[in-house]
C-alpha cells in the first residue's frame, strides 16, 4: 500500500471525520463520544497549537489515518518536552502499515519540535491499540481507573 504522510490541512476536515466518526460510533476504541461535524474539525485544525503535530496518512487521495501530538500542559514550561499522542486508522484499513508510517513521521517531527516524551491514553479493552503503541517503543506505565466514563460505565485506560 502506497501511503503519503503529510501535515493536516483545513480542506482535510471531511476526510478526517470520515476516519474518526466510524471509530467513535463503535464506542470500542476511544473515549471520544460525539461524532464531529466538518465545521467542528475545521475549527480543531484552525486552532491546533503551533507546538503540536497533526499528520494525515493518504492513500489514493483518500485520508486513511491521522495522528496528532498536543502539548501535555501549557500552564508551566516544566512540561514543554511532553506531548500527548493520538492515533486513528480507518477501520477498513487497519494492519496495512498506516500507523507505522504515521509514527515514523510524527516521531521525527516531535524530535524537531523539542518533544522528549510522548504518551497516549489507550483503553485497556483496545488490545490492538495497546499493541500498536507497545510495538512503537511505548511502555505501559499504569492503569487509570475511573478515568473515562462512557454510558455510565467507567472504562479502564492502560
Amino acid at each position: 500500500m502506497s501511503i503519503i504522510v503529510r501535515e493536516a490541512r483545513l480542506e482535510d476536515a471531511e476526510g478526517i471525520i470520515d476516519v474518526l466518526n466510524p471509530i467513535i460510533k463503535t464506542k470500542l476504541y476511544t473515549a471520544l463520544l460525539t461524532p464531529f461535524s466538518i465545521e467542528d474539525e475545521r475549527r480543531f485544525i484552525l486552532n491546533f497549537p503551533a507546538q503540536g503535530i497533526f499528520y494525515v496518512a493518504v492513500h489514493d487521495r483518500k485520508i486513511v489515518g491521522l495522528q496528532n501530538v498536543e502539548p501535555f500542559a501549557t500552564y508551566t514550561p516544566a512540561f514543554d518536552h511532553v506531548g500527548v499522542i493520538g492515533t486513528y486508522v480507518h477501520l477498513e484499513h487497519q494492519r496495512q502499515g498506516i500507523g507505522k508510517a504515521l509514527f515514523q513521521a510524527t516521531f521525527e517531527a516531535a524530535r524537531s519540535k523539542g518533544y522528549e516524551k510522548l504518551f497516549a491514553y489507550v483503553r485497556s479493552d483496545n488490545a490492538t491499540g495497546l499493541a500498536t503503541y507497545l510495538s512503537q517503543g511505548f511502555n505501559q506505565i499504569g492503569i487509570a481507573r475511573k478515568h473515562a466514563k462512557i454510558n455510565g460505565v467507567y472504562q479502564v485506560n492502560a
